[in-house]
């Protein structure tokens, strides 16, 4: 059966996608005591293709940014389910690092990360709120948008 954070990702007509493996040298996620670290997710829908690629503030939209980090968001809920087997484990969102590909002067990067934050707190309520930094930067993988890692605590 279905536990709160599940039901809740149906509400949201969200599908967890299979995590993909590691493309280079590091594993998934690390869990420490209570803490779980996920590595950099980019913005792969549920078939494997980039929902934005290319920079903000040049081809990409601030609207499909935020939607290019929502799928992050979405693949990091992929890689927290692998890694403790039920997301009601979450027991808060500590913080979200996100990385936007951005063109030179391009400064709405905050704007473009709320994609991955609004779906925290939709999915997890009050303990989905977090910490945040938001960085722009010249390139990402596969000419991704956007990538998001996260940290979570976990029972």
């Amino acid at each position: 059966m279905a536990g709160s954070v599940e039901k809740k990702l149906q509400e949201l007509g969200i599908t967890l996608p299979k995590p993909p493996a590691p493309i280079a040298n590091y594993v998934p996620f690390v869990r420490t005591g209570n803490l779980l670290t996920v590595s950099g997710q980019v913005c792969f829908d549920g078939d494997g293709k980039l929902v934005a690629k290319g920079q903000l503030g040049g081809a990409v939209s601030i609207d499909d940014g935020q939607k290019a980090a929502r799928a992050c968001a979405i693949n990091l809920l992929a890689q927290i389910k692998v890694a403790v087997g039920d997301l009601d484990k979450v027991v808060r969102v500590v913080r979200l690092g996100g990385f936007i590909n951005s063109a030179v002067g391009f400064g709405d990067g905050p704007k473009v990360m709320n994609g991955a934050s609004d779906l925290m707190v939709a999915v997890f309520g009050e303990k989905g709120k977090h910490a945040r930094s938001t960085v722009g930067v010249a390139a990402l993988p596969a000419d991704a948008a956007v990538e998001v890692e996260g940290l979570f605590e976990v029972s």
